[in-house]
Formats: C-alpha cells, sequence, structure tokens
C-alpha cells in the first residue's frame, strides 16, 4: 500500500506524464521545460532558460547553493522521451497497478528527472550544500543530444562531479561506466534498369547494400564489448526497377576510445563493388565512459551514504551498453555517477514502469549527495 507521501509524488509525476514530449515535438518538450520552470520559479530558485535550435526544444539551467567561485556539483537530466505523440491515449495510459507507475518516460527518464528536482530544492532550502549546485535540463537527449553537447560540456568544465538521473538498473543499482556510441549513415548507389527486359544493365543497389550490411554486422565482437547494428533500411523505386539507390543507418557500441576510433575508420572506409558508388557519413556520438579511480570514489561516498542513512545496498553497473549525456563530462575527466535516477523496467517500450517505492529513497540520496559531497 503507498504511503500518503508516495501518492503525492505520484499525483506529481503523473502531470509530468500527461504531458508527451517526444523529442521531434519542441512544442511538447518546451511544455515539460514550463512545469520544470514554474516549480523553480515557486522555490525561487535562479534559472536560466536557454532557446532550442533546430527544430529542437529548449534547455532550462537551475542553480542554487552557495554564492562562490567552486566548482559547482552538476545534475543532468532530460525531458524528452522516445515515445510519439498519441501513445499516452493509444498504448501506455498513465496507470498505476500495485508498486508500478506505468507512462510514456516514466522510467527513462520523467520519474527520475521529477525527483532529482525536489532534491535539488530540497536542498538549496536546506542551504546544506558545500558546494554550488547547477541542474540541467536538457531536449534532445534521446537523439543523442546534437544540440545541447556544447552546454553540457561547458557546464561539466566547471564542475566538480556530475550526478545524472537516467534510469537505475537491475534492482537499483547506479551506473559508473558506458560504452561510446557510433551512429553512421550508408548510401549505396547502383545503376537503374528495367527488371525485365534490360535487367543486365542494371546494378542492384540493394544486393550491393546487403553485402556490405553482413560486413559491417560482422564487426561485431562480444569478447571485446563492440557491437554494431544495422537498423534501418531503405531502398528501390518500383516493384520492376532494378534498384539504384539503398541507404542504411549504423550503430556502433565499443568500450575504448581506440576502438570506436578503428571500428569508425573502417565503417566510413567501406568499399563498393565496381560500379557501385558508396557514401558513408557519420562518426562517433558519445565518447565512451570509463570506470575511473575518481568515478570510483564518488560512487563509493554514494554507497556509503545510502548504506548509512537509508539502509540500502547501493549495487553498480561498471559496464552499460546504452550511452548517456554523462559520456561527455566522464570523457572530460569529471568523476560522474550516473543510473541515479528512479528503479523500474522497460524503457522505449509499451511496458515502460517506474517502481513506486524506490522514489523516496532515492530522492533522498540525491538530496544527501547535493548536500554532502565535498
Amino acid at each position: 500500500m503507498p504511503s500518503p507521501s508516495d501518492t503525492e509524488a505520484v499525483a506529481a509525476l503523473s502531470r509530468w506524464l500527461a504531458v508527451e514530449s517526444p523529442t521531434t515535438d519542441a512544442a511538447g518538450v518546451n511544455r515539460m521545460m514550463d512545469l520544470v520552470a514554474a516549480e523553480a520559479e515557486g522555490a525561487g530558485i535562479a534559472q536560466e532558460r536557454i532557446a532550442g535550435r533546430d527544430g529542437l526544444g529548449d534547455s532550462l539551467i537551475l542553480r542554487a547553493g552557495p554564492r562562490t567561485d567552486a566548482p559547482a556539483l552538476l545534475v543532468l537530466s532530460h525531458l524528452d522521451t522516445v515515445h510519439p505523440l498519441g501513445t499516452l491515449e493509444r498504448d501506455l495510459p498513465v496507470r498505476v497497478e500495485d508498486d508500478r507507475l506505468y507512462g510514456p518516460g516514466v522510467y527513462d527518464m520523467k520519474g527520475g528527472a521529477w525527483l532529482a528536482l525536489q532534491a535539488f530544492l530540497a536542498a538549496a532550502r536546506g542551504g546544506a550544500a558545500r558546494r554550488p549546485l547547477t541542474f540541467l535540463f536538457t531536449s534532445d537527449e534521446e537523439i543523442g543530444s546534437p544540440t545541447t553537447r556544447g552546454l553540457i560540456e561547458d557546464l561539466g568544465r566547471g564542475a566538480a562531479a556530475v550526478l545524472v538521473t537516467e534510469p537505475a538498473r537491475e534492482g537499483g543499482k547506479v551506473v559508473t561506466g558506458r560504452k561510446g556510441v557510433g551512429r553512421f549513415d550508408v548510401h549505396v548507389e547502383g545503376r537503374p534498369a528495367h527488371a525485365g527486359s534490360r535487367h543486365a544493365d542494371g546494378r542492384n543497389a540493394i544486393r550491393e547494400a546487403a553485402r556490405l550490411i553482413l560486413e559491417v554486422e560482422g564487426m561485431t565482437d562480444y569478447p571485446r564489448g563492440i557491437t554494431t547494428t544495422v537498423g534501418l533500411i531503405a531502398g528501390g523505386t518500383a516493384e520492376n526497377v532494378v534498384p539504384q539507390h539503398c541507404r542504411f543507418s549504423v550503430d556502433l557500441r565499443v568500450v575504448t576510445e581506440a576502438e570506436g576510433s578503428a571500428c569508425a575508420d573502417r565503417i566510413l572506409g567501406l568499399k563498393g563493388a565496381a560500379d557501385f558508388a558508396v557514401t558513408v557519413t557519420g562518426g562517433m556520438n558519445r565518447p565512451p565512459y570509463g570506470r575511473t579511480e575518481a568515478i570510483g570514489r564518488l560512487y563509493a561516498r554514494a554507497r556509503a551514504l545510502a548504506a548509512a542513512e537509508l539502509g540500502l545496498d547501493l549495487g553498480e553497473v561498471p559496464l552499460t551498453g546504452g550511452g548517456s549525456d554523462g559520456n561527455f563530462t566522464a570523457a572530460l575527466g569529471i568523476p560522474t555517477l550516473d543510473g541515479l535516477g528512479i528503479d523500474g523496467d522497460g524503457a522505449h517500450t509499451l511496458h515502460e514502469y517506474a517502481l513506486i517505492s524506490s522514489i523516496a529513497p532515492r530522492r533522498r540520496l540525491m538530496q544527501r549527495l547535493l548536500e554532502t559531497l565535498p
């Protein structure tokens, strides 16, 4: 049975979930930013809104804590989701079933953003923070942060540590390392011809793309942590035409920067057979986020705090395949602790849910990290 505080949290978070905010819907994302801005204004928190560009939503920076020149503690959340408009009504309505709260983006990552905002406001009101506090809400993480990476890195360079509110893993574990991510688009051009009377004159771009796809997929090396995925493909003009064009996308995940560079060079260097032109664009989108000694110390402090004040055994995932904005700050050498958001499962699916019982303890953990990190 949810406690009264859990019931209030579910009601507040449900209001966020009622605002659909896929990355490509700038208006929806900006309505989410409005909700955060209104709550921060009501608490007297300094804020800076940065207009979106390239058709994407705004970003919002909140600042609190002591006004000193000391490096800040930086919290990172994104308010965009992967679920298209209409998901709320059609496929994933907001609802509670036992300890589960369902809704688009509740796990990844509106739940984590909401609880972290409450922790940030509480830390600001309490006045116990040792460092300045900065909270950045972004609008485009789900597509690789193309317009906000520079802002994340600029704020990261001035931070003592970074706390990322991506969802918890496997029963509440935090994340201390992530693979790097590469994204590529491949265009194969052949020669069109009538599929019946002039078949031999054609050069089938789809067939050549199929050969290249096998080459790309063959780069996957599980022991080394390298994966390649061709996730989208399109080609051809009509059923009775030898295809002139074919396009496909490539997702690359790697553990080290050197592997990322080598794999990227190989993909960018794909060559077509005679009479085919191959053009490849893209590159590494997120650098690898390795578990350094500094990250280990930050995790140890969070784990000790969770045990002493919350009675929780805070486990860790030292390497996960998914990327986040924490990749950018970790690559700058800033101690970064990820996966501090809500617990649950089903990210990016139509059965996405958050565990209501995880809200209060993880909100408290975030607050105490903001108040006690030296």
